[in-house]
């Protein structure tokens, strides 16, 4: 069964992996970034997400602000020193490691999601595509999330319901734009190298479909 959600927020960072420094996102929301929204909303083992569509109901936008990162991150090596009895650090002290820098941000953004579930080798037997679809449409209704839904990172939250609707109205009817190359997810198969996965992307009447998409690895 396939599922419409609207989501929409202020900010946007879907951020382009061939920029090392300064953040630049994507003209619009990755399907990797879509799965991890839906996920937030609810996620089971026994079932994973496929993204269909996405909807781009706001012109695109860019803006320019200034974030604080840290440049700095948690060690295993010091985590393991610290078990065998070594004097270190377990926490990262942003006074020392903070770094303000320059981003290219999305503003003002509201999608429509069109994703379906497939069940995994993972589901139990008394798992099945109608208990997930009822679970899954009350916690649409009800606003429920696992943790705040956002777009690209954490401090740009997402907003979302179920879109009620006919097939929504895109801000590009009867335009085609030809985006490039986008991150479509990342490939988990080995643990051991996990690798991106890319695709051409292309706005035909405002709609990514990424149904029937070529996958470069």
């Amino acid at each position: 069964m396939s599922f419409s959600v609207e989501v929409w927020g202020d900010y946007a960072l879907f951020t382009r992996p061939e920029m090392k420094v300064e953040r630049v996102s994507y003209d619009v929301m990755t399907p990797s970034a879509a799965r991890g929204l839906l996920e937030a909303i609810y996620w089971h083992p026994g079932m994973r997400w496929i993204i269909d569509r996405i909807y781009v109901l706001q012109p695109i936008r860019f803006t320019n602000i200034r974030r604080n990162e840290v440049s700095a991150t948690l060690s295993a090596a010091k985590a393991r020193a610290a078990m065998t009895g070594g004097e270190t650090d377990l926490y990262i002290n942003t006074k020392d490691t903070i770094q303000q820098r320059a981003a290219m941000v999305l503003q003002d953004v509201r999608y429509v999601i069109e994703a379906h579930f497939v069940l995994t080798d993972k589901a139990s037997p008394g798992d099945n595509p109608g208990k997930f679809c009822d679970i899954i449409r009350r916690r649409l209704e009800k606003g429920q999330c696992y943790h705040q839904p956002c777009f690209g990172t954490r401090e740009f939250p997402a907003h979302f319901r179920a879109w009620q609707g006919d097939e929504p109205r895109t801000a590009y009817p009867g335009e085609d734009r030809e985006l490039g190359f986008m991150l479509y997810d990342m490939d988990y198969s080995d643990p051991e190298n996990i690798r991106p996965q890319f695709f051409r992307a292309a706005l035909h009447n405002g709609i990514l479909d990424v149904r029937d998409c070529e996958v470069f690895r």
